[in-house]
Order: C-alpha cells, then sequence, then structure tokens
C-alpha cells in the first residue's frame, strides 16, 4: 500500500496537532505540533511547530523544535529557527539557520 500523502496548500492556515502515519505537504502554514512519518515545507509555506518525523525537508520557513529520526534537509530558499535534532543532516548554501544542532551518530565518546 502507497504512503498517504496530505497536502496543505497556499493561503490554508492550520492550528493545532497533526499526527498520523504518512507525508504531509505544506505550502501554505502550519502551527503547533506535528507528528508523521515525512513533513515537506515548500517554497512559500510555513510552520511554526514542535515537530517529529522521520524525515524532514524544509524549503520555506520551520521554526520550533524539529526532530527528524532519519534525515533532515535544509534546502537553499529555507530559513530554519530553532532546535533540530537528527543522525543526518543537509544544509544547501543560502540557508538561514539560527538555532541549536543535535545530532546523535551513535560514534563512541573515546574516538
Amino acid at each position: 500500500m502507497a504512503e498517504a500523502t496530505g497536502t496543505i496548500g497556499k493561503g490554508i492556515k492550520v492550528r493545532g496537532e497533526i499526527t498520523g502515519t504518512g507525508a504531509l505537504e505544506v505550502a501554505g502554514e502550519v502551527e503547533g505540533r506535528v507528528a508523521l512519518d515525512r513533513l515537506v515545507v515548500h517554497g512559500g509555506g510555513t510552520v511554526a511547530a514542535d515537530v517529529q518525523v522521520s524525515e524532514l525537508v524544509i524549503a520555506g520557513r520551520a521554526a520550533g523544535q524539529l526532530v527528524a529520526s532519519k534525515r533532515l534537509e535544509v534546502r537553499a530558499s529555507a530559513q530554519v529557527e530553532g532546535d533540530v535534532r537528527a543522525p543526518s543532516l543537509v544544509v544547501e548554501e543560502g540557508a538561514v539557520f539560527k538555532g541549536r544542532v543535535h545530532m546523535d551518530t551513535g560514534i563512541p565518546e573515546d574516538v
């Protein structure tokens, strides 16, 4: 069965909690809490939330506690503010980032 994908289009604002399995693409605005498998914030999209996902791709604006258990990608057009946690982090040249990064890579402390 294919992964379910939802979309919050440009001009749509959502406040509250979004949870479940599957993916969400945001071109509008989300505020609150997001817990899904995958979240994509498109250019022009805004997420101001505590986010807990497997994969997070940001091309728009994102603020809050951003946790990706597998991978976080910050595209060149992105503006990110807050604390991010991910074992794999990609930040493209041109992206704006203000906050802290925590990378849980599993590297032994004695190395």
